[in-house]
């Protein structure tokens, strides 16, 4: 599972596409720890933007 910072408005709406993708995934499976990683990242961004 490759895991990027988000540094850019367009790195944030390309993870919050990537999310919307996710949100069926399944809690401990591989998509589900990726959700739960990018959900995370994602709050931090918004919480310094």
């Amino acid at each position: 599972m490759e895991i990027v910072p988000i540094k850019t408005k367009q790195d944030y709406r390309r993870t919050l596409k990537e999310i919307e993708g996710l949100m069926t995934a399944k809690h401990a499976t591989p998509e589900g720890d990726r959700l739960d990683v990018l959900v995370t990242l994602v709050e931090a961004w918004e919480a310094r933007n």
